[in-house]
């Protein structure tokens, strides 16, 4: 697997992940202390608010789980990857791609597109 791979992985895991504090574990190792995130749905800025977020979709999409599509790729210290959220095995009912600033192989900075959102 890839650095990108790897990322790209450990990302959507944390995203998956329902008990707060395995996600602050998981949101830990994976992003630097000041990284940013932003959608065109809602920003967040440091770990904190970055796991309020995840929180958010989980309480908007109960039971939906996140998975990759395609295959992460990266250069540099610049990563992208695709995913799609819904029923485990099912449609994604919401689809995107992520691109990513890695620092010493955490996440800086994240600015996603959501490709595909419920009407």
């Amino acid at each position: 697997m890839t650095n990108a791979a790897q990322i790209a992985q450990r990302y959507i895991d944390s995203w998956n992940e329902t008990d707060a504090a395995r996600r602050a574990s998981l949101l830990a190792t994976l992003w630097t202390e000041d990284a940013r995130y932003v959608d065109p749905m809602m920003a967040g800025e440091g770990r904190g608010q970055i796991d309020a977020l995840i929180a958010g979709v989980h309480q908007r999409f109960p039971g939906l789980r996140f998975a990759l599509t395609g295959r992460p790729d990266g250069y540099g210290d610049k990563v992208r990857f695709s995913w799609i959220l819904g029923p485990e095995g099912g449609e994604g009912l919401v689809e995107g791609t992520d691109f990513g600033v890695v620092e010493n192989g955490r996440l800086r900075a994240v600015t996603g597109f959501l490709d595909k959102v419920p009407g």
